[in-house]
């Protein structure tokens, strides 16, 4: 199963209602922020490895979700210029 970052960011706004509906403590809360913040930190080193090599490498993590809502026909992606 491929994860990216808008599968990251639905996870942390579910977890924010979830700590206000009190569904969830504080303590686990953090816990969830804690390893997304680890899962953002590995994306800096995949963008700074794309970086250093000029580009031409693709991060998966970075991609949006590849299910486009009707009507829409595509995503355009910028690369980042080394």
């Amino acid at each position: 199963m491929s994860r990216n970052i808008s599968d990251l960011r639905e996870a942390m706004f579910d977890t924010l209602a979830d700590l206000r509906a009190g569904k969830i403590t504080v303590e686990q809360a953090k816990a969830i922020s804690d390893v997304g913040q680890v899962i953002i930190n590995s994306a800096k080193v995949e963008v700074d490895y794309i970086r250093a090599n000029n580009g031409g490498h693709e991060s998966p993590f970075l991609k949006e979700k590849e299910d486009l809502p009707p009507g829409v026909t595509g995503i355009r992606q910028h690369r980042i210029a080394g």
